[in-house]
């Protein structure tokens, strides 16, 4: 049989990852929203740019967690055109457009650069 027993509390570890909640500055992601958005913009396929200049961010708090989601505005007949370009679509005479990844590469870097900060962050504790 195994058994545990523990003495003392957690009130370290507590408080250690309060500062870490504290320290990891969520205000920056405005700065990467913009950045994404950007990056996203210019790497979008461009026929009429519409596509391309309907990129937005929205930044979510709930629970202690914090998301942001790059989101795209340009919607034909209930179809989101961005999606339709990463992804590629049927034509109405039954070809197929292939899709190009340009969302990916676009985005990455800037998730890298969040995590990279947010790390750098913690680590200073």
């Amino acid at each position: 049989m195994i058994t545990f027993r523990q003495k003392g509390d957690f009130s370290k570890l507590t408080r250690f990852l309060e500062r870490a909640k504290e320290v990891v500055n969520l205000g920056d992601l405005d700065k990467y929203g913009r950045a994404g958005v950007d990056a996203l913009s210019s790497a979008t396929p461009v026929d009429s740019g519409l596509t391309a200049s309907s990129w937005y961010y929205k930044i979510q708090h709930q629970n202690g967690v914090a998301s942001i989601s790059f989101l795209n505005s340009n919607v034909n007949d209930g179809v989101p055109i961005a999606i339709i370009l990463q992804y590629g679509h049927a034509t109405g005479t039954g070809g197929w457009v292939q899709g190009r990844d340009y969302i990916n590469p676009a985005i990455q870097p800037i998730f890298d650069e969040i995590a990279n900060k947010a790390w750098e962050e913690v680590r200073r504790l």
